[in-house]
């Protein structure tokens, strides 16, 4: 599980190293420490900050990278059991740097992202930066109110958020919109030790209906969101495992729930060329407490059921290789019952089918006779019923056995 030069993707370092190195973490580290090691080497080696450096570009990739298998649970499972080779890290799985493409590149990036082909975008460093740095404008957004805008590109709009021990305590839910469908990220910033603020969540929008959207649920208990990145691609790769892969998408959410107090939130404009419009608004669930409760249960469900697709998988893919294995044999066996019939058929027609007639072999107009003609089908008659004498023969010779011989 060293250094392996295998590269699989444009995003993929050209030579990969152990991820626990890359990121200077051991490896029992928690999630936590691996994420914190991995934004400040990522907000390190940043294209934006390194313009111009193609060795701080692939340090870049290789954090990047690195992060990508240690912050997923299966895939660093995967690695830590069998290494690179166990694992599969497609470039359309990594994020990528919009600030840090050209015109070209993001105009394809642009059409990719239309045709449905899931594209993953990095936030830009300027923006991180600012954020830690706390030289950012934040906007008040009290709860139950809603607030409208428009983002420039690449580019964020602060809020904070501020609730009180009951709301607290009953959860928090802080949705964005955009009937224009725009494409966008909500980020959720934690105080840091430096008075800034460090990234700790972010969600990408996705379309439903008309609207593109996103929320985030403070709600005491475990809430996932879906990537949809982790199906489109197991699509690409085998459609038949799609189905298994539905659910692999469920990432839990490292922040469950708020404490009273003052928290920032960002919308981050994520359109390839335009700025994005968006309403946000934050919700006490307290009204909401029917809907909480079927969210819990639906969640508990969910992850049911995914533990029961995983090993249904593993009995559907043996079947299918019994499936396969048993039709095989069907079509071998068809062809040789097929095979053994025709032989038999062959094999029969030498004694049935009747072969031309050779008249030597009948006896005529060699001195013999054919003593079938000389019965007709009445024996003591012709034909028509009546009687023709009969023809003697020397047999029947009637010798008078009193006359003297002279």
């Amino acid at each position: 599980m060293g250094i392996s030069s295998k590269a699989e993707g444009p995003s993929t370092p050209a030579l990969r190293r152990d991820p626990y190195e890359v990121l200077s973490v051991s490896r029992d580290s928690t999630d936590q420490e691996i994420k914190t090691a991995y934004r400040k080497l990522a907000l390190k080696y940043h294209p934006d900050k390194n313009v111009g450096n193609p060795e701080a570009t692939e340090l870049f990739k290789e954090v990047a990278y690195s992060y990508n298998i240690l912050s997923d649970p299966e895939k660093r499972r995967q690695y830590d059991t069998a290494g690179f080779e166990a694992i599969d890290v497609e470039g359309s799985d990594m994020e990528i740097d919009l600030s840090n493409l050209g015109t070209v590149n993001t105009m394809f990036a642009a059409l990719f992202s239309k045709l449905g082909v899931p594209i993953k975008t990095a936030i830009s460093a300027i923006v991180l930066e600012e954020a830690l740095n706390g030289t950012v404008t934040i906007r008040p957004l009290p709860i139950g109110t809603s607030v409208s805008g428009k983002v420039d590109k690449q580019c964020a709009h602060f809020f904070g958020v501020t609730i009180n021990e009951q709301q607290a305590a009953a959860g928090i839910v802080v949705r964005v919109t955009s009937t224009a469908q725009s494409k966008f990220k909500l980020l959720y910033f934690e105080q840091d030790t430096n008075g800034g603020y460090g990234l700790a969540l972010q969600e990408d929008s996705e379309k439903t209906g008309k609207v593109t959207s996103i929320g985030m649920y403070f709600l005491h208990f475990q809430v996932y969101k879906m990537d949809s990145t982790v199906n489109a691609l197991a699509i690409a790769k085998d459609p038949e495992a799609a189905f298994f892969k539905r659910l692999e998408g469920l990432q839990p959410c490292e922040v469950s729930e708020l404490k009273a107090g003052t928290h920032i939130f960002a919308v981050y404009g994520d359109n390839f060329f335009k700025p994005a419009t968006y309403t946000i608004e934050a919700i006490c669930v307290k009204s909401y407490e029917e809907t909480t409760k079927k969210l819990k249960e639906i969640e508990a469900q969910i992850l049911t059921k995914r533990n029961e697709l995983r090993q249904f998988e593993i009995e559907y893919r043996k079947a299918l290789a019994r499936f396969h294995e048993v039709t095989n044999r069907y079509a071998q066996e068809k062809l040789s019952v097929d095979e053994l019939l025709k032989n038999r058929d062959t094999v029969h027609s030498s004694f049935t089918v009747c072969r031309p007639v050779n008249h030597n072999d009948t006896g005529l107009g060699n001195g013999k006779v054919d003593d079938s003609k000389a019965y007709t089908s009445g024996e003591d008659g012709g034909s028509d019923g009546k009687e023709k004498p009969t023809k003697k023969k020397w047999f029947n010779l009637n010798l008078r056995s009193d006359k003297k011989l002279g």
